[in-house]
């Protein structure tokens, strides 16, 4: 068996599979199916395209509930599940929080934009009740961004082990190990948050997920002080005390959905994942 490594760009990040295949023509149709699963997830739950279900939920904001598919079902059900489990931290209807936050202006927002943004968060106030889902009221959204590339990362594990296929899948640094084909595992590189270049950690993966949050690759820095991307649906502001957290978890969505939440904990974080029982490691936002 030959590794073969294809990427192709999707859902806004650079995404790379390596698998372990008999031939090229083998290896090219298990990325034509990763490919063209990350494709279908996208249009059916990207904000960005109004067709989606994720934008016909919002566009009726206030107005009417609207009837969901299965598969979406499955992941408001999830949704649900993890803003229970977080304690609140984890929820979907926080996105609004980017009207205030734009992080490409360079600048932090003042407090009232933040303080408008607040009513219109909390997935208590959603209306769910298969298969109908209602935002109350109007300006109130849902977004998928911290939950749909983690699920397609998992769907193409799924489609990958039912065709026997060992190998890697990386969606912008969330990644699923499907087996080796009886190679070393894979070795996995966690990047040091404060360190251009080095690693904190390299870990050994045959089977299962990895799935980090942090404060490096997507934040503002103004005066010095560093704002997070990962914001606290209470406050408004961004998570501050932890500078990484990296989950190992069997699926993809349950570790992205970990290590937001440790991150939104701060100090907490590495307490409760250790409650969880999985493998986690939690880097302070004064690591240097």
């Amino acid at each position: 068996m030959k590794l073969y490594r294809h990427a192709v760009v999707a859902m806004s990040c650079r995404n790379e599979f390596q698998l372990h295949a008999d031939s090229a023509q083998a290896a090219a149709a298990a990325c034509a199916a990763a490919t063209a699963e990350l494709a279908r997830i996208e249009a059916l739950w990207s904000r960005y395209r109004p067709d989606s279900i994720v934008s016909r939920i919002n566009a009726a904001a206030g107005v009417a509930a609207v009837a969901v598919d299965e598969e979406t079902a499955l992941l408001l059900d999830y949704a649900a599940q993890a803003w229970q489990v977080s304690g609140g931290l984890f929820d979907i209807t926080s996105g609004v929080l980017r009207r205030a936050w734009r992080f490409a202006d360079g600048k932090a927002p003042a407090p009232q934009a933040i303080a408008a943004c607040l009513p219109l968060i909390g997935w208590s106030q959603a209306h769910w009740e298969k298969p109908l889902f209602r935002l109350p009221h109007a300006g109130m959204e849902i977004d998928f961004g911290g939950l749909g590339k983690e699920y397609a990362a998992d769907r193409i594990a799924t489609l990958w082990r039912a065709r026997g296929i060992a190998g890697l899948i990386n969606l912008g640094g969330d990644i699923v190990a499907t087996g080796t084909a009886g190679h070393e595992p894979w070795r996995i590189g966690i990047q040091h948050p404060r360190r251009p270049g080095e690693l904190a950690a390299v870990l050994p993966l045959v089977e299962g997920a990895l799935a980090t949050s942090g404060d490096y690759e997507r934040c503002l820095i103004v005066d010095g002080k560093r704002y997070c991307h990962v914001l606290n649906p209470f406050t408004g502001w961004p998570a501050g005390e932890l500078a990484s957290v990296s989950v190992l978890a069997p699926s993809c969505l349950v570790a992205g959905t970990l290590a937001t939440t440790a991150m939104l904990k701060g100090g907490e974080g590495a307490d409760w994942l250790a409650a969880q029982g999985l493998r986690h490691l939690v880097i302070p936002a004064a690591a240097d």
